[in-house]
């Protein structure tokens, strides 16, 4: 087949990058603001922390049948559900202004956490089917970077349009802003979708496409394909070790409202501040991880790099949290948001990398349901270790586990299936 590159590739992966950022915005709304809706709802702490967990629960038994229709319908139906859905669930939650809705507030995180099954799998997929060889890698972490800028202003905004008010009906108004800001902006979105999105490009975009969209339908088996990513040793070991540095960035970005407010009382808008600094410096390791893989193709090298440094990070940011010092928390926070979150698309590729010619919808979705698994135990666990031993021993047991991830992730063998793929056929 002819291989060219299609100019409509780049508004998908920016459309696709605005929806999921909406989504991602609303998975951490509530957390950025944990003591507000405390005491809005009157619910417990942990209560508003399920909020956020949910997403991640959600997430687990519907991956497999999303995965399933991503690989039988293709790109465009799952675009649709994913931000239909997406603009469903914050249209539900402007029926919870009153405190004693917080089941419909539920509902509606519920309906958007269901959008997010249709999102977390499809930057790597988006990449391969549209973008050549050359830009695959940055393509990824494009479509990564609206996750991530929507968790970033999931953490800004919040603050600022939902002030820590006594009056009731004040603080039901400016709740009410913020959910009809994101119900409008989700529904446009849709509506793009609708109009922009299309399954694929005229032309594979590379070599190693073309012979997948070769392939004759009869040939592919949904359940054999997953046998045989789950006899991929180097690809189970990199679920693993992905699941354990995102459960953590998970964990850390739900309780991080609780953190700040317990050594710095009041500071609800820098707590937020704190949470936008990690994601942005993270946005930006994740564009420069996409460019240098691109340029390099040095996957299992930037891999365990980025690994050592987000543990790095995480021990700073743990013995300088108690410091007293803001100045200091938005350094540390910033540089552990550089690797901690600029690994996300060095997972996505290698992913697709080591398990080619296998549904990179596939390889993503296992290794997404891993760091659910992770993010769960772990928000959990820090939250639970916070209650009873305090901020310092949550965040060092984070530790314990991104030390043994970057133990495992040496293990992984740099097997580049895709590469050897394009190189082949350029070759012949």
């Amino acid at each position: 087949a002819e291989v060219r590159l299609s100019r409509r590739r780049w508004a998908v992966v920016l459309l696709f990058s605005s929806y999921s950022l909406c989504n991602a915005f609303q998975w951490i709304q509530y957390g950025s603001v944990n003591n507000v809706f405390v005491r809005f709802y009157g619910v417990s702490t942990f209560a508003i922390d399920w909020l956020s967990m949910c997403y991640m629960l959600t997430y687990i038994p519907l991956l497999f049948p999303v995965a399933w229709l991503l690989d039988k319908r293709g790109l465009r139906p799952i675009a649709l559900a994913g931000s239909a859905l997406n603009g469903l669930g914050a249209w539900v939650k402007l029926g919870s202004l009153k405190p004693h809705l917080f089941a419909v507030t539920v509902l509606g995180q519920v309906v958007c956490s269901v959008a997010q099954v249709f999102i977390l799998g499809m930057p790597s997929r988006i990449a391969s089917v549209w973008f050549g060889p050359r830009e695959v890698s940055t393509a990824c972490s494009l479509a990564v970077f609206g996750n991530q800028l929507g968790i970033a202003l999931g953490f800004l905004v919040p603050p600022v349009l939902v002030p820590n008010v006594e009056d009731e009906e004040k603080l039901a108004y400016h709740i009410s802003i913020m959910f009809f800001m994101t119900a409008g902006v989700a529904t446009a979105l849709f509506i793009l979708v609708v109009i922009v999105f299309k399954e694929k490009p005229p032309h594979p975009p590379s070599h190693a496409q073309a012979l997948i969209q070769s392939r004759p339908p009869e040939e592919y088996s949904y359940v054999r394909s997953i046998l045989r990513l789950l006899r991929n040793t180097n690809f189970m070991l990199l679920m693993v070790t992905y699941g354990l540095n995102t459960g953590c960035f998970y964990s850390l970005s739900t309780l991080l409202n609780r953190m700040v407010i317990q050594h710095y009382p009041g500071e609800e808008v820098n707590a937020g501040r704190i949470g936008l600094t990690i994601v942005l410096s993270g946005m930006v390791g994740a564009l420069i991880s996409g460019i240098w893989l691109d340029r390099t193709k040095t996957y299992k090298q930037t891999t365990v790099v980025v690994y050592i440094m987000s543990l790095v990070g995480m021990v700073v940011y743990t013995f300088t949290l108690s410091l007293g010092l803001l100045w200091v928390l938005f350094v540390t926070a910033g540089a552990l948001g550089f690797f901690m979150t600029g690994y996300l698309p060095l997972g996505f590729e290698f992913a697709a990398e080591l398990t080619y010619p296998e549904s990179e919808g596939t390889s993503s979705g296992l290794i997404n349901v891993s760091a659910q698994i992770f993010g769960i135990a772990f928000t959990i666990s820090q939250g639970q270790i916070m209650d009873h031993f305090g901020t310092k021993a949550g965040n060092l047991f984070l530790c314990s586990f991104l030390f043994l991830g970057t133990i495992m992730t040496a293990f992984i063998k740099a097997d580049l299936r895709r590469q050897q793929a394009n190189l082949e056929s350029e070759q012949t």
